[in-house]
């Protein structure tokens, strides 16, 4: 039975705990089971598992699907949605028809530019940014009606996020973005993968000073490496990623068979910062087809819901 209440994610974060939440791609493909078979290895270690939206502008089994495959196993979906793919009439549908399903928290993207993905000449659309995207979701659910002023006979009232990138330039302009997106009706944010942690703590300095912590929940991005060659690939060619060049060193200092657990120890190195940097709510996992290494990190972090509940009733 597919659960019809409220985001246990917010009500988490509300709470004052500590969340954790992991990334999961839908297959390229059809094959319902490969979901289910990925998110079952994410059961008991996370608070929410984020379900992507055609990344990298590859198709895959649509978001909205996968989320109701894994609401099945019991666990909560993030559900991603872009406005590459969709104008507004076509992501309030969506979003209508998400909510109608169970789903209780979405994600608000822009998306991968599709000349970077297996289609290149597939048209964007893009009547919508990001930031104008979720305004109006949050405006569907206080208002109770869609983006033609049509009042709605259910609203979704759905937990609305955005992404936020410490590490792009121009720097200045990052917290300028952030406070947009919150003014505009998010509340959490998830971050591009932390590599450069001295970048990042002042992005979050900034943040505090604005204000901007009291007002969104934010959960710090973390990837574990699986390779010097990962680390190299990630560095050049993915936009907006900082990894420092001592992060890469590290990683080709280790033999190839030791490289996977480097990466691991940076990744949990950079989670026992974020947990002493004020302003933190939790962390958001984007292990990339390695969903076997989330629970490993996690348990290692002392954060396996367990452990995290016993913490806070100390």
């Amino acid at each position: 039975m597919i659960p019809q209440g409220v985001s246990k994610l917010e009500k988490k974060l509300e709470s004052g705990r500590f969340a954790v939440t992991a990334e999961l791609g839908p297959p390229r493909g059809a094959d319902k089971d490969a979901i289910i078979t990925r998110a079952s290895l994410l059961k008991g270690c996370v608070d929410a598992v984020n379900v992507t939206d055609n990344q990298t502008a590859i198709v895959r089994m649509s978001s909205i699907a996968a989320c109701v495959h894994i609401l099945k196993t019991g666990l909560e979906p993030v559900m991603q949605m872009t406005t590459r793919d969709r104008n507004r009439i076509a992501l309030q549908s969506d979003l209508l028809g998400a909510y109608s399903l169970g789903i209780r928290n979405i994600l608000c993207l822009s998306g991968d530019h599709q000349v970077f993905g297996s289609q290149p000449d597939a048209l964007g659309v893009f009547d919508i940014d990001s930031i104008q995207f979720v305004r109006s979701v949050r405006d569907m659910k206080e208002t109770g009606r869609d983006m033609s002023g049509y009042e709605l006979a259910i609203a979704p009232d759905m937990f609305v996020g955005a992404a936020a990138n410490p590490f792009a330039d121009p720097f200045e302009y990052r917290i300028i973005r952030l406070a947009k997106k919150i003014e505009a009706g998010a509340r959490f944010i998830q971050t591009q993968c932390i590599f450069n942690t001295e970048r990042f703590r002042e992005w979050m300095r900034l943040a505090r000073e604005e204000g901007l912590t009291e007002k969104v929940f934010i959960l710090g991005g973390i990837t574990p490496l699986k390779s010097a060659g990962m680390a190299r690939y990630m560095a050049a060619k993915v936009a907006g990623m900082d990894i420092p060049e001592h992060i890469i060193r590290r990683m080709e200092g280790v033999p190839r068979v030791k490289a996977a657990d480097e990466g691991m120890k940076i990744a949990l190195e950079t989670i026992n910062e974020l947990l002493e940097c004020p302003g933190i709510s939790g962390i958001h996992i984007m292990a990339i087809e390695n969903e076997q290494a989330v629970g490993r990190l996690v348990e290692a972090a002392g954060l396996m819901p367990d452990a995290r509940a016993g913490q806070e009733g100390n």
